[in-house]
């Protein structure tokens, strides 16, 4: 594994580490990071850094409703599909927007603060652009586990082990 990819992953897995943490982490210089990083950010392969939050104990976002919708679409001469993902990801309700081989070619995770609002935007906003040929949508009930992050707690036995 390179130095770059080393510090890649370390971050993917916290990217709250301090640079003096990556240093001793790495055997490289706290200069030697900084660079390195700032080559990440400035290439455009670190692009934000965030936090997860647990949508289930996020007040805010428990209320949320999400959906997953499969679209059908014809795509454009010249462009293929990239001139409809542009114009369905720049809606603030899309959250996530995948070029899909199967059944169906985008799929977009959406949300919205209600019901009524997801169905309101798929049927006046997404059906109506032109090119989307058909739509399906699925209701995303509850989130077990996103992104390598387990989101239900896991039931323990705390019972103590017994020995003869």
């Amino acid at each position: 594994m390179d130095e770059t990819e080393e510090i890649l992953d370390l971050l993917r897995e916290n990217a709250r580490l301090s640079v003096e943490d990556i240093s001793a982490m790495t055997r490289k210089t706290p200069e030697e990071v900084r660079v390195i990083i700032k080559k990440l950010e400035d290439g455009g392969v670190i692009m934000k850094y965030a936090a997860i939050v647990n949508p289930e104990r996020d007040g805010e976002a428990k209320d949320k409703v999400r959906a997953e919708i499969e679209i059908q679409v014809t795509p454009e001469r010249d462009r293929g599909f990239d001139a409809i993902a542009d114009r369905i990801y720049r809606f603030p309700q899309v959250k996530s927007l995948y070029l899909m081989s199967g059944g169906y070619d985008l799929k977009v995770i959406i949300e919205g603060d209600t019901l009524k609002e997801v169905a309101f935007f798929v049927s006046s906003k997404l059906s109506t652009l032109e090119g989307v040929r058909s739509t399906k949508t699925h209701f995303i009930l509850k989130t077990y586990k996103e992104n390598d992050i387990v989101y239900v707690e896991q039931d323990r036995d705390n019972r103590e082990g017994v020995t003869a």
